[in-house]
């Protein structure tokens, strides 16, 4: 992948409002996501990190992404994309979570569905699920509260 190819990624990103872009294939794994408050995006791949300006794709302005709060219910999940939000990965299958249940940092919680695409979403933090704020079939926001997990 070529930094046009990259640029093209960045590009649109930021056109639909996406926090975070993964894609594998056989010869090559990319990840794009924001970086901080500055506009930055960081790009990551199997043989090397390397950070891109927004700026270079485009001047876009730069959406701050505030720190998680602990409140009495917990840390909140929030959605890293806007689309639609499905507890399980098929609609025979048991939800990846419920009240009660332990997870980590690599736990798959959700999976939300943008442009075709099904985005596995991780707790990444490691408690106990305490609410599910978010209804299967129906479209979530960017940022979002999906779920509150009480830490351990």
């Amino acid at each position: 992948m070529d930094l046009k190819e990259i640029k093209a990624v960045i590009d649109l990103m930021t056109r639909n409002g996406l926090a975070e872009f993964e894609l594998e294939k056989p010869e090559f794994k990319i990840r794009v996501k924001k970086g901080n408050q500055l506009g930055e995006m960081i790009v990551s791949t199997p043989q090397q990190v390397s950070y891109v300006p927004a700026s270079a794709v485009h001047a876009a302005p730069s959406v701050p992404v505030a720190a998680p709060v602990v409140e009495s219910s917990g840390i909140p999940i929030n959605s890293p994309m806007v689309g639609t939000f499905y507890r399980s990965p098929s609609p025979d299958s048991p939800a990846y979570v419920e009240v009660g249940k332990e997870v980590g940092p690599d736990t798959v919680v959700c999976i939300i569905e943008a442009m075709k695409v099904m985005n596995e979403i991780k707790a990444e933090v490691k408690g106990v699920i305490t609410e599910i704020l978010a209804e299967t079939g129906k479209p979530v926001e960017f940022g979002k509260p999906l779920f509150k997990v009480r830490p351990t």
